[in-house]
């Protein structure tokens, strides 16, 4: 196992895309933060709180939950379900989907979906920790963290402190079969 970002990487990437939503925004009006379960919700949850400060106004953030809208539920089988609470109306509003690692695209594509099924948005944009290509959908990330380039078979993995008592990214190598 390699650690390759630190609880102080972790913090300094949050408080530069912060500064960077806030830069493409113009400001923090009408931005609302939604974490996609399980880690990107308190990964919102703090670039709201660092936003609010910097800006000094409340910014709402909440969570989406993708496994209904998810494309592998029939050979998958069944999830469990989490929870998706979006604070405020998102007509109008420029939303933040906000997850830790970008991967295929599928699950943002999904989160996607659900933001739309509960209303119109007047832009959403994309957040993650960490990039780490291999895109089978076409999805981009307007703020990223750290661009990992990794082999497709590599486990990627990203701790938070509010899920797993720390903040780290560490990465495994896969099989090369």
């Amino acid at each position: 196992m390699n650690r390759l970002l630190t609880e102080e990487d972790v913090s300094r990437i949050l408080r530069r895309i912060a500064h960077e939503l806030i830069e493409a925004n113009k400001g923090a009006q009408d931005l609302v933060l939604l974490g996609i379960q399980t880690r990107g919700v308190p990964l919102a949850r703090r670039l709201a709180k660092l936003v609010g400060e910097i800006e000094g106004v409340e910014v709402p953030a909440g969570a989406v939950d993708v496994t209904l809208h998810r494309d592998d539920l029939a050979s998958r089988g069944a999830l469990p379900l989490g929870r998706t609470d979006i604070p405020v109306d998102v007509d109008g509003r420029t939303v933040v989907l906000v997850d830790d690692v970008l991967f295929t695209g599928r699950t943002v594509r999904a989160a996607m979906e659900a933001v739309l099924e509960v209303g119109r948005p007047a832009a959403i944009r994309l957040a993650v920790l960490v990039d780490r290509g291999h895109r089978e959908l076409p999805v981009r990330a307007d703020h990223v963290g750290k661009n990992l380039p990794t082999s497709r078979a590599d486990r990627i993995t990203v701790r938070v402190a509010e899920v797993d008592g720390e903040d780290a990214v560490v990465a495994e190598e896969g099989d090369a079969a």
